[in-house]
């Protein structure tokens, strides 16, 4: 159901003394983009008329062709809290049009809403609760970005420790301004690192809170002299950060996970989807942890999933079931990482999870010990498979999965595959600080 119409869109704008807008989207790399205009090109924006260059847009087309539009979704609409001058600042998420009206096939929003209009031709709706850990870091004289954090203190630690609490607190009430039900704010386990968790929502408004969420957190954190980074893992040998994914599926008003005659509570659908997640989990993860850093976090030791198995008691597997049942029954991923394009990440795992209620592919038992203690045999026993240990990898695991290439079509996959193997093989060529200090001296 529709929040707003044109005319309360009006009305807002008039009452909140509005002046600029921003027509915001998402290149297929997850990056914001964003169109300013002024107020009085509001009608023309509403009517979709408001073009730009895409040639200019990573992984959008080539400059023989690049005339697109931007349709305002106009249920984002949302004016920023803080503004300095004169009036103040609306915001519209927007999805990306082809010069002939139709929907651009390499626009990560038009993804994922074709995903969704898969599962809801099979009667399904899709609701989504992230959880969105970054980290705050001090800035130099310059206001450039240092990786000396604000803090030394851990894991739900307080004031005068966490010496981020402020900006926290700031970044909560700000998005709050802005609609967020905001669940838990807290420090998490590295100096430096925080998580703030908001309320699910469907799939596509989650998507859309995610990108806001991240636009709001390095805005806020600037403002007190901070950076704020989304990256996997920016120092080593401290936890890197994750985005794990709460999913689940609706059919007819009702939480299709959920069975309570069926065994963990956890209906058949719950039980293939889950399959279909750990079948794909290889194959989506150049997409889920796209970033040749992504990989840095996805090894033993610091709390991230490296082995593709679930379980509803212990959390070093890919997928945990958390214990609440009923209408909040849902299926967690806890690979991505909030480097990821939400829109493509939360695409493929709804395609992956789809395929596995299409095809019954139903998952190895539970594995409720802890992976991490298990020696090699006893993993092959239980065929516990890894996830990739590189880009590299991902993307030839990626170029492998008929299903995950299906979801993000041929326009998104041919350009995100070749932006891929040029950042793997950049990374591979360049002389990094390591390899000059082991070996600079000693040969």
């Amino acid at each position: 159901m529709a929040r707003y119409n044109r005319d309360d869109i009006f009305r807002m704008v008039k009452e909140q003394n509005v002046q600029f807008i921003r027509l915001q989207f998402t290149d297929i790399f997850g990056v914001l983009k964003n169109v300013a205009i002024t107020v009085n090109q509001l009608e023309k924006a509403l009517d979709g008329e408001l073009m730009f260059d895409g040639s200019s847009i990573d992984g959008f087309v080539r400059i023989e062709e690049s005339d697109m539009y931007l349709r305002p979704d106009i249920d984002s609409w949302v004016t920023f809290p803080w503004h300095s001058g004169e009036g103040a600042v609306g915001r519209f998420i927007c999805d990306v049009h082809k010069s002939d009206g139709t929907p651009f096939e390499g626009d990560p929003r038009v993804i994922l809403q074709k995903v969704l209009a898969e599962a809801a031709e099979m009667g399904y709706t899709m609701n989504v609760g992230p959880e969105c850990e970054f980290f705050l870091f001090q800035t130099d004289e310059k206001g450039r970005p240092t990786l000396i954090t604000h803090d030394n203190a851990g894991y739900f630690d307080l004031t005068p420790v966490d010496l981020g609490e402020n900006a926290r607190r700031d970044m909560v009430i700000n998005l709050e301004d802005m609609n967020f039900e905001i669940e838990a704010s807290h420090h998490e386990v590295a100096p430096g690192q925080h998580e703030i968790d908001f309320k699910y929502a469907d799939a596509l408004t989650a998507a859309d809170n995610i990108q806001t969420f991240k636009f709001v957190v390095r805005t806020i954190a600037q403002r007190h002299g901070l950076h704020a980074t989304f990256m996997a893992k920016p120092i080593f040998g401290i936890n890197g950060s994750g985005m794990h994914v709460n999913q689940s599926l609706f059919k007819n008003g009702q939480n299709a996970f959920y069975d309570p005659q069926g065994e963990l509570e956890l209906s058949m659908d719950a039980y293939y989807y889950i399959g279909g997640l750990m079948q794909h989990a290889r194959g989506m993860a150049a997409v889920t942890n796209p970033t040749v850093n992504s990989y840095k976090r996805l090894v033993p030791g610091y709390e991230a999933p490296v082995y593709v198995a679930w379980s509803g008691q212990n959390r070093s597997p890919l997928i945990r079931i958390p214990a609440k049942r009923g209408v909040s029954t849902r299926v967690e991923m806890r690979n991505p990482d909030p480097s990821c394009n939400p829109y493509l990440a939360i695409a493929v795992m709804l395609k992956a999870g789809l395929d596995g209620i299409k095809n019954k592919i139903t998952p190895p038992p539970a594995v409720n010990l802890n992976i991490y203690e298990m020696n090699q045999k006893e993993k092959d026993d239980l065929a516990i498979n890894s996830l990739p240990g590189s880009l590299e990898e991902a993307v030839k695991e990626l170029k492998n999965d008929a299903v995950i290439m299906d979801a993000l079509g041929n326009h998104a996959m041919d350009r995100f595959v070749e932006a891929k193997t040029l950042e793997w093989d950049e990374y591979r060529t360049k002389v990094s600080r390591w390899e000059i200090d082991q070996y600079l001296t000693k040969f």
